[in-house]
């Protein structure tokens, strides 16, 4: 059966648990019959208003935290497109029969975004289980089990009914204490997560600005036009070390244009791709050829802290002789697709990563020639490589789209490009992107 043949909208009424759509700005787009039934809420009351106007917190309680909680929760998922399962949380409902008459109400929140095609969020599923009657047979069970465990002692001095009654009470009490110290512990565990997420929200954005401040902004090169695009991997977590490079190479009409990848995350990578781009940027500038100035970086990321199993890729374009001579330290191949639409992969010249060998040996180089107005991709993994796929379906996949879409501006191609290869929720792994119209 094809997705055409599903009703959905039947589907999502039909969903047995308590289900929601709202928007990001946190108003009810949608909600199932389930969600209707226990609220106790007609429809009309909830699609279309904002959820705290629909279940305001409970003014009689100075201690309630569950608006708040539940707030964070959904505002947090509508920033950073993650999915987030809140621990154990009261809620206290105002009776729709009984305006101002409060009843004590135990949720279990999950919270997850729906993403357009471009990556964003558009809506918010909340889904949530209510415990209450749970929390409350726990309680039950427990007195229960205390008044069945006292039946036998009918021969005991202080007899069976007083006795009875005074232990269920304190053993349904002790039940009530060790939900209350479950509910805390859960409630001071979500604040703690709440604490790292924010820590780790504060490391992805000083490594973003500090990536940015490393990779160079200008996007012509000589004569030529290029087009330039980084894109952080999904996720707070996921900051890498990808990197790209263009220089004006000294002695004739030729530029160097690089890509390169660091292993790790966060701000250790960060730094270590931004002192591998400098070198490399430098040696550029002087070695006789790409192979000559990945020599040069290998021998420097040998004293990098970090740059271990570190790739790049690297290639001099001389634009009087229409040459390109490329050599790669373990990186994915760049991409030549001349103005007849044939692709070549520049792949004749390929060794192992940065700083691999305990003793270095001088790397490969080719040289392959182009006409003008053909174009040169450079870029990393994260644009080609999918989980459970083999790297040549995505370099195939790369090919289609860069000989689709040659003859536009550089600009727009690389935008092209990212749109079609690039997952609609983001991907797991940064993105660097140099396209040059040669």
């Amino acid at each position: 059966m094809d997705d055409s043949a599903i009703d959905y909208a039947a589907v999502f009424q039909a969903l047995p648990g308590m289900v929601a759509l709202l928007t990001p700005a946190l108003v009810y787009a949608d909600v199932n019959e389930e969600f209707l039934r226990v609220s106790g809420r007609r429809r009309d009351q909830v699609v279309g208003r904002h959820l705290f106007e629909v279940f305001p917190d409970n003014p009689e309680d100075s201690g309630a935290n569950g608006m708040r909680n539940l707030e964070a929760s959904l505002r947090r998922v509508a920033a950073t497109g993650e999915r987030d399962t809140m621990a154990l949380q009261r809620y206290d409902v105002e009776s729709p029969e009984r305006p101002g008459e409060w009843e004590e109400r135990y949720w279990s929140p999950v919270n997850a975004p729906v993403r357009a095609r471009d990556g964003s969020v558009v809506l918010l599923v909340h889904r949530v289980e209510e415990v209450t009657e749970l929390l409350r047979a726990r309680g039950a069970d427990a007195n229960d089990r205390a008044g069945k465990g006292r039946t036998g002692n009918t021969g005991t001095d202080d007899g069976p009914t007083g006795n009875t009654g005074t232990d269920s009470g304190r053993t349904g009490s002790r039940a009530r204490v060790l939900e209350a110290e479950l509910y805390t512990r859960a409630r001071e565990l979500q604040e703690l997560n709440e604490r790292l997420r924010l820590a780790h929200a504060r490391e992805r954005e000083v490594a973003l600005v500090l990536q940015e401040a490393m990779l160079p902004a200008r996007r012509q090169v000589g004569h030529r036009r290029a087009a330039v695009r980084y894109r952080p991997a999904a996720g707070s977590l996921n900051v890498c070390g990808d990197w790209y490079d263009l220089v004006d190479l000294v002695g004739g009409n030729r530029i160097g244009v690089s890509v390169g990848d660091v292993v790790g995350h966060g701000l250790a990578a960060a730094g270590v791709m931004g002192q591998l781009r400098s070198a490399l940027s430098a040696a550029s500038r002087v070695a006789a050829g790409p192979a000559q100035a990945l020599d040069v970086l290998g021998r420097y990321a040998h004293v990098v802290d970090g740059a271990e199993s570190a790739t790049a890729v690297t290639t001099f374009i001389d634009c009087d002789r229409h040459t390109v001579t490329y050599s790669s330290a373990g990186h994915p191949p760049p991409v030549l697709v001349h103005p007849d639409g044939r692709v070549e992969f520049l792949d004749r010249a390929t060794d192992p990563p940065l700083d691999a060998r305990p003793d270095p040996r001088p790397r490969p180089q080719a040289v392959t020639a182009y006409a003008p107005g053909a174009l040169l991709a450079l870029y990393t993994d994260g644009l080609v490589e999918r989980r459970r796929e083999d790297i040549d379906t995505g370099l195939a996949r790369l090919a289609d789209s860069l000989t689709r879409h040659r003859e536009a501006d550089p600009e727009d191609l690389a935008d092209a490009v990212l749109l079609e290869l690039l997952p609609s929720g983001g991907a797991t792994d940064d993105t660097a992107l140099v396209i040059v119209r040669l």
